[in-house]
């Protein structure tokens, strides 16, 4: 009876996890997919105008290729801020202040 009842505790645990993991993927392929569309938008981020993208056609060479963010930058807080005010890590810097200039 107990070994049952552990049993039935560790399939609902295990089956909430893969639930979570998979809605989790889903609102990060959507994220993806948003980010990828302010990038090629030349009203919004107009990331091609200066960096190279994958599938981007036409890219610019001025910044780095954005190419393995998610292995250059693990921690999204410190990518956004790079896209929110790239002066703040390099006062050199040639990248808009995207956030603080409100151009997205």
């Amino acid at each position: 009876m107990k070994n049952r009842i552990i049993q039935r505790s560790f399939a609902i645990t295990l089956a909430g996890g893969l639930l979570a993991t998979m809605l989790c993927a889903t609102a990060w392929a959507d994220s993806v997919g948003d980010g990828k569309k302010i990038a090629f938008d030349r009203k919004k981020g107009n990331c091609l105008a200066c960096h190279m993208m994958g599938d981007g056609e036409s890219p610019g060479d001025i910044g780095p290729p954005l190419v393995a963010m998610k292995a250059r930058f693990p921690d999204r807080a410190k990518l956004r801020s790079q896209i929110w005010d790239a002066t703040v890590a390099n006062p050199e810097s040639i990248m808009l202040p995207f956030g603080r200039h409100h151009i997205l």
